[in-house]
């Protein structure tokens, strides 16, 4: 057993054994954790695309469209959670339900803004050639907006990642979250409560990593730009 200089003999800040003899617990814990992730950023992105277009098509909806989403946001999680596990069951879907609500503030203001940096000129050059109102947004609007939309997704995503551990607090699924809480009630088991931030943390960075990577694919002009 190996441990961190400021840990104890007995309850060491962090310990391989504990990762080896948890092996299981933890990676169906990690799966968990991204199942939740994926699911809850996948669904805020269907709404909130859609809902960035209405706003940008019907600027007087702008302003109702981002303050709804706010105060979705401003609504503390574990009061929120509280209130849905007793219609929705205490399983992922109210944790999702949640993750999601939390999710489209950020995404809709990434979107609707970079619809509006799309160059005047941009638009009314696709507008002369033809294209109608969609086919200007699928063809023109949306890949230059992109990489902003992209940016938007990175932030909810890693945001995530990290608010899916509050869903344990009421007895949700809360992927790592579980183990975390676990660990405070264990008398305060130290390599489990550290073990599993670490994996959260890390989580979050491999998520951030693929998506930059992404991003770098879906938008080579950008990268051109900057050379």
């Amino acid at each position: 057993m190996s441990f961190l200089a400021r840990g104890e003999a007995g309850n060491p800040w962090f310990s391989w054994s504990y990762v080896q003899d948890n092996y299981d617990t933890l990676r169906d814990a990690l799966l968990d954790h991204v199942v939740i992730t994926v699911w809850s950023v996948a669904i805020a992105v269907v709404i909130a695309i859609p809902l960035a277009v209405l706003a940008y098509w019907v600027r007087p909806l702008a302003t109702p469209i981002l303050t709804s989403a706010g105060v979705l946001y401003t609504i503390p999680s574990l009061a929120l959670l509280a209130f849905l596990a007793p219609f929705m069951g205490t399983g992922r879907s109210p944790v999702i339900v949640a993750l999601t609500s939390y999710a489209l503030i950020v995404l809709i203001r990434n979107a609707l803004t970079s619809l509006l940096q799309v160059p005047e000129d941009v638009r009314e050059a696709a507008t002369g050639m033809g294209y109608t109102r969609l086919a200007r947004l699928w063809r023109v609007e949306l890949p230059l907006a992109l990489p902003g939309i992209l940016t938007g997704l990175r932030l909810a995503t890693v945001s995530t990642v990290a608010l899916v551990t509050v869903g344990a607090i009421v007895g949700s699924q809360g992927g790592l979250g579980g183990l975390i809480l676990a660990g405070f009630r264990n008398n305060f088991y130290k390599a489990q409560i550290v073990t599993a931030a670490i994996a959260c943390v890390a989580l979050a960075l491999i998520f951030d990593l693929v998506l930059i990577v992404v991003s770098r694919f879906v938008t080579p002009w950008t990268r051109r730009r900057a050379a």
